[in-house]
């Protein structure tokens, strides 16, 4: 699950991370009142959405009357905004951060996640942050320095000291990076982080280090136990198949191409849209109904693919092995008579009752396309959609 920044700042307050003082505000007039409670002769309005890129795309202005900030966040407010991390998607603006702006004297960079290949919680410093830090990566990967963390001991002291003094800072500025990766450290254990970033962690004029902007992504595995995160969600942010296919337990995502898929099991998921692809289509959704799927399901998720547009035929790939090949089969029937497909289904069953299963389709009176396997179910489908286009 993704954060807005103002949420993500909260948690960082808690946790003795230090942030610029900042109110969230829904109206120009809140805004402007934000502003007036925060003092000072600068303010920062930015757009909240769950994207990076927004000061590119307008979404982060300095001003410098209370005038200026009502009119930046009425500028803001009710828009959608498009950056080059919102995959195309121009996301609603309905709230603005107003911030107390501060002088900047050297932008940092520090984030936090699992590297699977140490298995270990691993954090990524650089005393190059900012909005290059992804080109300094390439440019300069001397500059990056990671820090893996014991599972059993923890993150040591030492360990930011050496990061501290590694990125070039001083002795007091080495002492509050500590207390800050601590900070981080406990707010990932406690709350299912999967991505806590910090960027820029700012040296600003007054000699100390404060987290200007910040993103947190949690673990999705362990929203039953994050109840308050959970209360945070925002799917305003989140696309509209996504969220539906999250209330009935389905896996979903949504692609670029014309061809929809169905699929138990991530890996005969992925397996399926590389064999589309190599057969010289294009998959339209990552979607995988689960081992234990239901016909209930499954004909949600039938549903959920032709909710698109863009679909112009359907592959249905299933390996019966706890789920069964002729639930499967009736789910399908019943998805595609309630909402009345008018694109090609190929269906590719294999594994528990797979010849009964292929008798209900084959006895259904429907148009449905039968493949033999993998390849034979990608090769019928690409071509049905090219002739449908």
């Amino acid at each position: 699950m993704n954060f807005h920044e103002y949420q993500a700042k909260q948690l960082f307050a808690e946790v003795g991370i230090p942030v610029p003082a900042g109110r969230v505000a829904r109206t120009p007039s809140e805004a402007a009142e934000a502003a007036k409670a925060i003092g000072g002769h600068h303010w920062v309005v930015k757009a909240q959405i769950h994207a990076g890129g927004r000061g590119k795309a307008g979404g982060v202005k300095l001003v410098k009357t209370v005038d200026a900030v009502r009119d930046a966040a009425k500028a803001m407010l009710g828009t959608g905004m498009e950056t080059y991390q919102s995959a195309g998607r121009a996301l609603p603006v309905d709230s603005v951060l107003v911030t107390e702006a501060t002088d900047i004297v050297k932008e940092l960079y520090i984030s936090m996640l699992v590297d699977r290949a140490t298995k270990t919680i691993t954090f990524i410093c650089s005393a190059e942050g900012g909005v290059e830090i992804e080109k300094t990566a390439e440019t300069n990967p001397d500059a990056i320095h990671q820090v893996n963390v014991d599972y059993v001991q923890g993150l040591q002291p030492y360990q930011c000291r050496q990061v501290g003094f590694a990125m070039g800072l001083s002795p007091k500025n080495v002492n509050q990076l500590t207390k800050i990766m601590l900070g981080m450290f406990k707010l990932f254990n406690d709350f299912d982080m999967s991505l806590i970033e910090l960027n820029p962690l700012a040296l600003v004029s007054t000699g100390d280090l404060m987290a200007l902007d910040g993103k947190l992504n949690s673990d999705d595995n362990a929203a039953f136990r994050q109840p308050r995160l959970q209360a945070m969600r925002d799917i305003a942010q989140e696309d509209h198949t996504e969220v539906l296919a999250s209330k009935y337990d389905l896996n979903y995502v949504t692609m670029d191409g014309d061809i929809g898929c169905m699929v138990n099991g991530a890996g005969l998921a992925m397996a399926t849209m590389d064999v589309i692809s190599l057969s010289g289509g294009s998959p339209a959704n990552f979607l995988d109904v689960g081992g234990g799927a239901t016909k209930e399901r499954v004909s949600e998720a039938f549903k959920l693919i032709l909710s698109s547009d863009k679909v112009k035929a359907i592959f249905v790939n299933i390996f019966g092995g706890i789920v069964r090949c002729d639930m499967i089969a009736e789910g399908i029937i019943e998805a595609v008579k309630e909402v009345d497909v008018k694109v090609p289904v190929v269906v590719r069953l294999e594994g528990t009752n797979v010849e009964k299963g292929k008798e209900i389709l084959r006895n259904s009176g429907l148009a449905i396309i039968a493949a033999d396997d993998i390849n034979d179910g990608a090769q019928k489908a690409v071509a049905a959609a090219k002739e449908a286009a």
